[in-house]
């Protein structure tokens, strides 16, 4: 990345949620500010439930030329019309995917705070690697992305990468030359004001 240009917003879904009022959230969000892309990362493994937040939330992003992508369930992109799957193991299943969903589908992978498995990702066809967490989390079990790792991908890698996991104002400004994206989501879900604290975590107002 440039480093006149900066990170575009990432959002991710929380993995539970009230399908009405989370859709007025979005909704909301999307108009207030600038948005690359949003995830739905439902932890319900019920298609009926997965199809119906996919149907009302892509009309949303849709609407507003956000793409939009699902958890893992990659034979459920096509079918629900969305831009394509995250998936949470690394390289394992990028080439396989990739060849499923063909060309024009988004693919991303997950893959920790590896660096071997983020060029593996890379080179079976993903889209954007996303590493993280960026901080110590509750549980204390996540190694650590450093700012090294994100510094070295955006000397050396052209697929694009995303910073995510305990994202602060502080590490946003720190990792800001040095990743693509930022992934948000429980950063900003748990608050009663998504907007403001997208704002405050970014450090930018509203349009």
């Amino acid at each position: 990345m440039a480093k006149d240009e900066q990170p575009q917003i990432y959002l991710v879904s929380p993995p539970h949620l009230e399908l009405s009022r989370f859709a007025t959230d979005l909704a909301e969000i999307l108009d207030a500010c600038p948005i690359a892309c949003f995830r739905l990362a439902l932890a319900s493994t019920d298609e009926h439930e997965i199809q119906q937040a996919a149907d009302q939330l892509r009309e949303i992003c849709h609407a507003r030329d956000v793409a939009i992508v699902i958890d893992e369930h990659y034979r459920l992109v096509e079918r629900l019309g969305l831009d394509g799957c995250h998936l949470r193991d690394g390289a394992r299943n990028v080439r396989d995917v990739r060849k499923e969903l063909g060309s024009d589908a988004i693919v991303g992978a997950e893959c920790g705070a590896s660096r071997h498995v983020g060029m593996s990702a890379a080179d079976s066809g993903a889209d954007y690697v996303w590493f993280g967490p960026v901080a110590a989390s509750a549980l204390g079990t996540d190694e650590i992305a450093e700012r090294a790792l994100f510094e070295w991908w955006s000397e050396m890698i052209e697929v694009p990468v995303v910073a995510s996991g305990g994202l602060t104002n502080a590490l946003v400004g720190s990792l800001s030359e040095v990743t693509d994206f930022f992934g948000i989501g429980t950063e900003i879900w748990t608050s009663e004001e998504p907007i403001a604290a997208l704002n405050a975590l970014m450090n930018t107002k509203s349009n």
